[in-house]
């Protein structure tokens, strides 16, 4: 049986590493034609470099996705390479804690930026074509996070939770159109950005594990799918704890939080 995914142009935004990068390599071995975005050209160059290594076709612009023309520019460059869209896998994402005194305002304006209007304007320079040739699929990778305000990651938390809500409704919205919509939320993922973490992160998958299950998604057409499942069921049960115990559960992450630098 062939791969859904063979001959399909795949759009992935943050490729260059985690899970992006993850993703982009099994979409290569999968024979998908498959177009790299991210903000860094050196780390775009080694995917792009090993990707045709292993004899896959592929073809990279960067781009900031905060940066809306500038990526809707790239996003057309890599349709004039590849051609029409198929799926895009809307990955890119920044995540660091929330500040008190002074609220770090700035890094919660960016990673709102990112995570979710980056994810919109991705969108939005894909979406039109999809809807004229009435095919095509819109996947984001969001978080568990999104389903429980934690105190120290209120903006990342309200970031995802927002992604999710708003893919919900385009999902409804384009009921028989022909445009699929699937949302992928995983739990923790061995990544540059959690890197910095030194707390346990309970159930901590590799980014080439959490690519898998997001590609099964995709394939599957899941419209929400939450993994790895103990993770999941215990960010229900954190959403069912009083918040007194939540924040004593979260006290040591917040006297002192790994921040990460979002600037890179």
């Amino acid at each position: 049986m062939s791969d859904v995914f063979a001959g399909k142009v795949v759009l992935v935004t943050g490729a260059s590493s985690g899970i992006g990068r993850a993703i982009a390599q099994q979409l290569g071995t999968r024979h998908a034609r498959v177009g790299l975005i991210a903000r860094r050209q050196n780390l775009l160059d080694d995917l792009g470099n090993d990707l045709k290594s292993r004899g896959a076709v592929s073809a990279t612009a960067m781009a900031d996705v905060a940066d809306r023309d500038g990526l809707r520019k790239a996003i057309h460059s890599i349709r004039e390479q590849l051609g029409p869209i198929d799926i895009l896998i809307a990955n890119a994402g920044v995540g660091t804690p929330t500040l008190l005194d002074p609220v770090n305002i700035a890094d919660v304006e960016l990673m709102i930026r990112v995570n979710l209007l980056g994810a919109i304007y991705s969108i939005e320079a894909v979406l039109p074509d999809m809807l004229d040739r009435r095919n095509g699929q819109l996947a984001a990778v969001s978080s568990l996070a999104a389903f429980k305000g934690l105190p120290g990651e209120s903006g990342y938390c309200a970031s995802k939770a927002a992604l999710n809500v708003y893919m919900e409704g385009l999902r409804i919205q384009l009921r028989g159109s022909g445009v699929a919509v699937t949302v992928a939320c995983p739990g923790f993922v061995k990544t540059p950005m959690t890197d910095v973490n030194d707390f346990p992160m309970p159930f901590l998958m590799t980014a080439e594990r959490a690519a898998e299950h997001i590609l099964w998604a995709i394939r599957r057409r899941k419209k929400m799918y939450r993994f790895p499942r103990p993770t999941s069921f215990l960010t229900r049960l954190l959403g069912c704890m009083p918040d007194w115990l939540v924040a004593r559960t979260m006290s040591d992450y917040n006297e002192k939080p790994p921040m990460n630098d979002l600037s890179k």
